[in-house]
């Protein structure tokens, strides 16, 4: 009621039966997608857990950095380290370009959401939902190549 009343308060009254019913399955839809998408990261990513029940938890931002975990030792570990990472730049490139630069603002630059938000100029829910689609789409294609998240930020 209150998305009809804000957004088609001028259009005629024999309009807003149709539009209202449209904004209720809109809505509906939504919350049921949002629902199946939070369940499907919940079930990949259970190993990981959060620490309290918070909506906004985030899988990348729960992986601590650790700067001597950055250099390899071995020069094996290095040429793999390399070849991991240039597998991952090239996964990012392949990401549309608003969710390309939803991730990059968000995790290689470290801005938070209302930030990045403001940077990219929208909404705080689309900067949300940019990076969410980049995080599923790199998820899928570095799976077809192999590596797993657990393996792509292995700390050994």
């Amino acid at each position: 009621m209150l998305k009809l009343a804000e957004k088609y308060s001028d259009r005629p009254l024999e309009e807003l039966p149709m539009l209202f019913q449209r904004i209720l399955q809109n809505t509906i839809r939504d919350w049921f997608r949002r629902s199946k998408v939070r369940s499907t990261w919940t079930t990949l990513f259970s190993s990981f857990g959060s620490k309290d029940d918070d909506d906004d938890f985030d899988i990348l931002e729960s992986i601590q950095a650790d700067d001597s975990a950055n250099v390899p030792v071995s020069p094996s570990a290095q040429l793999e380290q390399s070849q991991l990472l240039k597998i991952i730049e090239d996964a990012v490139e392949r990401l549309p370009a608003r969710q390309r630069e939803a991730f990059m603002l968000r995790y290689w630059e470290e801005l938070d959401v209302a930030e990045t938000a403001e940077a990219m100029g929208c909404s705080q829910g689309s900067v949300k939902t940019h990076c969410s689609r980049a995080v599923a789409s790199l998820s899928t294609i570095l799976k077809t190549k192999g590596i797993s998240l657990e393996s792509a930020f292995r700390t050994d």
